[in-house]
């Protein structure tokens, strides 16, 4: 059973995987008409880098445009989502595989690591929509480590394109909403790994 996501806080992390923007922006607005309380956080270089698929500019605005909240995007201010326990549950999406590398080892250089780990503190439970060109290969053991964290779940991901980019994985972004019902009841949406990701 779904659960009820009106007026859940949620935030909504997002790294620079760039070229999964529009799919991850156009879920957020679907969560957005759910009712929840949607709460954006930017990394470093998602914030500040322009990219051949769109200016930081324009994508800070649109996530303030969905959620009617201005991007958290410095570290001093993510660090009080744990003590003031603001979020019912937290979304990486898309996390990197810088991102996952690290959050898998316990570094927290970014605003949208210094969410997750002031989050986490709180014993709630943190989504993670995968998008990196080495999930099958050098961040492999770090997917393993955070499947097996207490309080991580996984948007379901598979191969985005196995002939070019045999090692490249990302979430089936059609998934989040799903995905945070379960999280929110401490399960994870299965089956987690799916076939490739549909274009």
């Amino acid at each position: 059973m779904s659960a009820d996501l009106s007026n859940k806080n949620i935030g909504i992390a997002i790294t620079g995987s760039y070229c999964t923007y529009e799919k991850v922006f156009q879920e957020l607005q679907k969560l957005a008409g759910t009712g929840a309380n949607l709460y954006p956080i930017f990394s470093d270089h998602a914030a500040s880098t322009d990219s051949r698929f769109g200016k930081c500019a324009d994508f800070l605005k649109r996530a303030e445009e969905i959620t009617g909240k201005k991007p958290i995007t410095t570290i001093p201010d993510a660090e009080p989502i744990g003590p003031g326990a603001l979020f019912d549950i937290l979304v990486i999406a898309p996390c990197t595989g810088n991102t996952l590398s690290k959050l898998a080892n316990g570094i927290s250089d970014t605003p949208v690591l210094m969410a997750a780990k002031a989050h986490l503190r709180n014993n709630r439970p943190l989504v993670v929509a995968l998008s990196t060109n080495d999930a099958l290969g050098m961040n492999l053991k770090n997917i393993g480590i955070l499947l097996n964290t207490k309080n991580i779940y996984f948007i379901p991901f598979g191969q985005d394109n196995y002939k070019a980019k045999p090692n490249s994985m990302i979430a089936h972004m059609e998934f989040l909403t799903d995905t945070i019902s379960q999280a929110l009841n401490s399960c994870q949406l299965q089956p987690v790994i799916q076939g490739p990701c549909p274009k």
